[in-house]
């Protein structure tokens, strides 16, 4: 993990890549507790049977939002803001899903720093979050995240 100790330090820093999480697992429970979660049990996520008919992934794939759910949590093991007194999720700008998950696989992020802003009583970080398959041609998530850091 990686610790940067001042709002400063990280705007030294913007246009670079500043972390990289760690693999995570994307195993079928999982899938099946999102679907659960959001009531999304479309079959090339959960029918295990129909999927390796008829999937032209060769078998199940995590929802798209599943793997966009994930950055919160990748982020905050691959990077600390030791000084800032609160850290807020703001929005997005722009997501998109380049590729499949196929479950089995394991995900990772690359947190690239693309702006600073700043707001009462912190700053608004704009990241680049690129989240990639072990293995993977392409990234299977790409997006624009905005986080406020208060101090």
């Amino acid at each position: 993990m990686r610790e940067f100790h001042s709002l400063a330090e990280m705007q030294a820093l913007v246009g670079q890549e500043l972390a990289v999480s760690e693999w995570v697992e994307i195993a079928q429970e999982r899938v099946k507790l999102f679907a659960d979660a959001t009531d999304d049990h479309q079959w090339i996520h959960v029918d295990l049977e129909r999927c390796a008919r008829e999937s032209p992934f060769g078998g199940p794939v995590a929802h798209g939002f599943l793997t966009l759910s994930l950055i919160s949590g990748l982020f905050e093991r691959a990077l600390r803001m030791v000084d800032a007194k609160m850290v807020v999720n703001y929005g997005l700008n722009k997501v998109r899903f380049p590729a499949p998950v196929p479950v089995g696989s394991r995900v990772r992020a690359r947190l690239t720093l693309q702006q600073v802003e700043p707001i009462e009583g912190g700053a608004q970080l704009e990241w680049s979050v690129v989240v990639e398959r072990e293995g993977g041609a392409k990234p299977v998530c790409v997006a624009e995240l905005l986080i406020r850091r208060y101090s």
